[in-house]
């Protein structure tokens, strides 16, 4: 690709693998091959770690010596930010969403005001500083999270400022890079093809990776159709967002001119952020018992609820050619042991 001073940390245990089980085809109906994005790493792995090559190789390179984030208490991409800045000697504070917030952004969080596994004891055990926000001041993050940053610099720190879930034009290319990828594996022939899947469907939660698919999928011909899973904000939310960021994210690729068709599913949102209904608990469970493949509650075993229905809708044909990305999510998965 025709970038220049764009810098990239290996953090990929990659490529990672694509996967077929043929239970599953006969659960879903369709031929489904899985994007073990699950398996990017270790304890980091998830589909955060693909933006976080870029944007901490940025973070390194303007000689920045602490990263703020942010996202939900359970957050996959604050534990992948935790442990990789605990890799690469950087400080890392996190501002997480809680209802039980003391309502003080500057205030530290203490031990016993947080949840003792999932995430956030992955976020601890890497050392991070984590703060709890309201939802009003998590409404805020932007500006919370930049008087941070005010602060750190005024103290003589380097700061450098991530957005949720990583999600801007450098981040996304961490997708772009990922269709590049599947392209090897269909050159490769390792989905029966080298013709493009037909639809490739994965979940958002802050469009970062969609704008990526449908910037990679365009470029190296890797789907007809890109099916982002909205878990919690609704499709024109999730569409302006999309937009946004593909053209940020163009401005670092003058090549990403082309996009594949995008289709933001809402539909299977659930009761709420990070809550699933019964009938998403129990296909998750028949995922699981059919095939070995395990998703989580918050975005995977949404966006293969999404799916399912997409077909059975007829909105995803029977029998057509399907790419699910797995973007990780165990942790938040054991999080919600109780309700499994």
């Amino acid at each position: 690709m025709a970038r220049t001073g764009i810098r990239r940390l290996n953090l990929i245990h990659g490529p990672t693998p694509l996967v077929r089980r043929a239970s599953l085809d006969g659960l879903l109906g369709v031929k489904i091959w899985i994007k073990r994005d699950d398996a990017t790493s270790g304890a980091e792995a998830g589909n955060k770690i693909r933006k976080l090559e870029f944007l901490l190789a940025d973070a390194l390179a303007r000689g920045c010596d602490t990263v703020l984030t942010c996202g939900g208490i359970q957050s996959n991409h604050a534990r992948a930010t935790a442990i990789v800045c605990a890799q690469l000697g950087l400080k890392c504070v996190l501002f997480l969403r809680d209802a039980n917030a003391p309502g003080d952004p500057s205030r530290i969080a203490s031990r016993e005001a947080l949840p003792a596994g999932g995430n956030v004891m992955l976020d601890r055990l890497a050392g991070a500083e984590i703060h709890l926000l309201t939802a009003d001041e998590y409404a805020q993050r932007g500006a919370v999270m930049e008087s941070e940053s005010a602060r750190i610099v005024r103290a003589g720190g380097r700061p450098y400022v991530i957005p949720e879930g990583g999600s801007n034009g450098l981040g996304s290319l961490g997708y772009v890079e990922a269709m590049r990828e599947v392209r090897g594996q269909l050159d490769l022939g390792l989905a029966d093809s080298r013709a493009p899947f037909d639809e490739v469907v994965h979940a958002s939660g802050s469009g970062g990776t969609a704008a990526g698919v449908v910037l990679g999928a365009a470029r190296f011909d890797v789907a007809k159709q890109v099916r982002a899973v909205a878990v919690c904000d609704d499709a024109a939310y999730f569409t302006r967002v999309i937009d946004r960021l593909v053209g940020e994210t163009r401005s670092y690729d003058p090549e990403l001119s082309a996009r594949a068709p995008l289709v933001v599913d809402d539909s299977s949102r659930g009761p709420s952020y990070g809550v699933m209904s019964d009938e998403q608990r129990e296909l998750l469970g028949r995922v699981a018992r059919a095939s070995g493949t395990i998703l989580d509650p918050v975005y995977t075993g949404k966006a293969m609820h999404a799916l399912a229905q997409a077909i059975a809708r007829g909105d995803v044909a029977k029998g057509a050619r399907v790419l699910f990305l797995h973007t990780g999510g165990l942790p938040g998965l054991l999080a919600q042991a109780d309700l499994f």
